[in-house]
């Protein structure tokens, strides 16, 4: 099931409406996995005219979106349950020419690290993961950036089967990991940083 939040909305609204629409889709029932892959990208250096614009809204598909998905697992995972989040590779180094970006990216991989030690506050037994995608290959990103070399890209297809495969308990890394993934030549890897 998917749901959705609203960028018009709060914090705290955007929880309360995830909140709602997983009650009324999931109801008393626990997950295997929760899977957050929600962001987008926006540029711009501390010069930037846009620079604080463009990193509010990074904080809010980024970070906001993040930890409403971790609300949402410390009440609706089952017990050795798996829950998913989206960093970024780039945001591992400076980022000066997209500082909301790379600052965003970067506390979603300090969530993740802080949800994945046992006072984190998720169900028993139950891990969470980062993925550090560099690039994906989404509609989005082939649009802005129609001469790049798509062979690079990371495959949605790829992430989707690889969080599958971590949901049922397949080669699950350790909670907290953050998880490098590139792709070379149309092949699709995922390092353990």
């Amino acid at each position: 099931r998917r749901v959705h939040g609203n960028l018009d909305h709060s914090w705290t609204q955007q929880e309360q409406h995830i909140g709602e629409q997983m009650a009324a889709g999931v109801g008393s029932e626990k997950l295997d996995g929760i899977i957050c892959v929600a962001g987008g990208w926006a540029g711009g250096s501390a010069s930037s005219k846009d620079m604080v614009k463009n990193a509010d809204l990074m904080w809010k598909q980024s970070m906001w979106s993040s930890t409403i998905a971790a609300r949402m697992a410390s009440l609706y995972l089952k017990d050795d349950g798996f829950l998913m989040l989206t960093g970024a590779w780039p945001a591992m180094c400076a980022t000066p020419g997209m500082i909301g970006y790379g600052a965003a990216k970067a506390a979603v991989h300090q969530l993740t690290k802080s949800l994945g030690v046992p006072n984190g506050g998720l169900p028993k037994g139950s891990s969470v993961a980062c993925i550090m995608p560099i690039t994906l290959d989404t509609p989005s990103n082939r649009k802005f950036m129609s001469s790049a070399d798509f062979t690079t890209w990371t495959p949605l297809e790829a992430v989707a089967e690889q969080a599958y495969s971590w949901i049922i308990g397949t080669d699950r890394p350790k909670s907290g990991s953050l998880v490098k993934v590139a792709t070379v030549d149309s092949k699709t890897s995922f390092a353990i940083i």
